[in-house]
């Protein structure tokens, strides 16, 4: 439950300006973020730092852990899972950040492509959207059980940073790239089977694949932090875009050979790709110029 009055019902934040969901304000946040599903991973990343300058966890759910790394301010921000997770997180950090924001994601995802195993990387040129055509489950004349949404790109400047940081770390032959199907479930969306629920998914994966040749990978967070990004244009849609998003994408699930990363696997490439992402992001913004001010802010002392 909230412990602090919101001021509105339309941006609710506290009266020193904490948002209600990601509970954090201004001065906490740096404008360069990792973002990942997993508290977990997290952690492991904020290993990396060169010091911890803050860590809040709020009661929605949502870890935000900001420290320096190379000299320069780097958030952490763990969202848990799914789109209106990512709608919280990019929307209130945009809230609380002044300056332009560079957002990686780094997560899991189950990989649809061949040659892409377990623990590899996959990294997303942009990401397409997969929906449940809730219509279809009850009117006949619905001739789809699945929306496909067209592609939204990742930022090409900072997606090809993050691919040479990532090939430099864990080697090229265990990178990939393409686009991702951000699905809205983890099952029925993605086309897992099943035997307790009518999904009507049978012929998904194989739809994705015609009309996006290019899919390598699914998961849920990457085409709603593209979208947001590509749209964080001001209320009008007429101010310079804001907000540049990448991601890179651990496989967890080996879709083609139905496979399951091992915890070994997981946290030794963790370890790798984390730093390479930390890297990537520091290369991409080297200085504070045009950033968020240091004054009054957590990191204000260590620059």
């Amino acid at each position: 439950m909230p412990e602090e009055q919101m001021s509105s019902a339309n941006r609710p934040t506290s009266l020193d300006g904490r948002t209600y969901h990601v509970e954090t304000k201004r001065g906490e946040v740096s404008n360069r973020i990792i973002t990942v599903g997993d508290p977990q991973r997290a952690h492991a990343i904020s290993q990396h730092l060169d010091t911890i300058l803050m860590t809040k966890q709020s009661h929605r759910g949502f870890l935000t852990i900001t420290g320096m790394y190379k000299q320069l301010p780097v958030s952490i921000v763990a969202i848990e899972m799914g789109s209106p997770m990512m709608d919280f997180f990019v929307r209130e950090t945009r809230m609380v950040v002044d300056g332009p924001l560079a957002i990686i994601r780094f997560g899991s995802c189950g990989s649809i492509i061949s040659g892409a195993q377990t623990g590899d990387i996959i990294v997303g040129d942009g990401a397409f959207g997969i929906t449940r055509n809730y219509a279809y489950f009850g009117d006949a004349s619905e001739k789809d059980a699945y929306v496909l949404w067209p592609n939204v790109d990742a930022d090409a400047v900072l997606t090809e940073g993050v691919v040479s940081e990532m090939v430099k770390g864990v080697g090229a032959q265990r990178v990939f790239r393409g686009l991702i199907g951000n699905a809205d479930s983890f099952y029925g969306s993605q086309g897992r089977p099943g035997a307790d629920f009518y999904d009507a998914n049978e012929g998904l994966l194989d739809r994705v694949r015609k009309e996006f040749p290019q899919a390598a990978a699914l998961e849920m967070e990457s085409h709603m932090l593209f979208h947001l990004a590509r749209v964080s244009t001001g209320r009008t849609g007429d101010e310079p875009q804001s907000v540049r998003a990448a991601c890179a994408l651990m496989v967890f699930a080996d879709r083609e050979g139905n496979s399951f990363i091992s915890p070994e696997t997981s946290r030794q490439m963790t370890k790798v790709a984390s730093l390479a992402l930390l890297d990537a992001l520091v290369k991409d913004m080297p200085t504070q110029a045009g950033l968020h001010p240091a004054e009054g802010s957590v990191w204000q002392n260590n620059l």
